[in-house]
């Protein structure tokens, strides 16, 4: 379909199915509490709760973009061309800052190890949150917080 809505409802979808992961268990359980420990209750909330992040997304962002970034995020290799990826970021030369989240399932803050022991100048922070891959923004402030800090050095 070649229109300006053309996959709009699949990457709505697809946000809503990945909140799973990126979100995890401990997410869910602090924004989905509930007094009434009905079940149906449970899972209509968590259904409308996905809808609607998926929908947010659906409306700040064209679906085709979202794809075509998340093809050039997959095929991007560091190292392709200029050898070994430790090799490429000793080369770097400017101040650098790596965040990561405590409880990212999708970037596990171990994945970044390789960024912190071979970029000379880096700073690194890990950020504690609950919402895994999306921690960075419900966790905006202490993330505000830590790139201030950066910059303002």
């Amino acid at each position: 379909e070649r229109t300006a809505e053309a996959g709009a409802q699949g990457m709505a979808t697809a946000r809503s199915i990945a909140l799973l992961s990126y979100r995890g268990g401990m997410a869910y359980d602090k924004t989905q509490e509930d007094e009434n420990p009905d079940e149906a209750s449970f899972e209509r909330r968590v259904l409308s709760y996905q809808r609607y992040q998926g929908e947010k997304l659906r409306r700040r962002f064209n679906a085709y973009s979202y794809y075509r970034l998340s093809q050039a995020v997959d095929s991007h290799n560091l190292g392709r061309g200029r050898g070994r990826v430790e090799d490429v970021l000793r080369q770097i030369k400017s101040r650098s800052l790596v965040v990561a989240i405590t409880s990212d399932i999708l970037f596990p803050p171990s994945d970044h190890d390789i960024l912190v022991d071979n970029i000379p100048d880096v700073e690194y922070h890990l950020i504690d949150s609950d919402f895994g891959h999306d921690g960075f923004l419900v966790e905006h402030q202490q993330l505000n917080d830590i790139l201030l800090n950066f910059l303002n050095k």
